[in-house]
């Protein structure tokens, strides 16, 4: 049972991070879009990067070196956060289902 409930734990821990992630992708799109008229303005990218040892995802803000914002890309930008934050919580649902339901077996 031990196992069960680490491999839960596990599952919840990438699933945040998964949504924290996805969450700083929209919101770095959101601020490049608002600024796509700043005159000298340097897109921001959102770096993610496995971390297996915390189980998940690392994501931070950086600078593209390219000036400007290419409006296309920040709309597929957005898209595929979204999708990525629907999938997360996909998941951290469904691990919240078997951790209910292993209870209910244990019970």
């Amino acid at each position: 049972m031990a196992d069960t409930i680490g491999t839960m734990t596990a599952l919840a821990s990438i699933a945040r991070s998964g949504l924290q992630a996805a969450q700083l992708r929209l919101g770095t799109s959101a601020h490049n879009v608002a600024n796509l008229n700043t005159p000298g303005f340097t897109r921001q990218v959102v770096d993610q990067q496995a971390a297996p040892a915390q189980g998940g995802v690392q994501a931070r803000t950086g600078r593209s070196g390219q000036p400007g914002v290419a409006l296309e890309a920040e709309a597929v930008e957005q898209m595929a956060a979204t999708y990525a934050f629907k999938a997360s919580l996909l998941v951290l649902r469904t691990a919240d289902e078997m951790a209910g339901a292993l209870l209910d077996v244990r019970a």
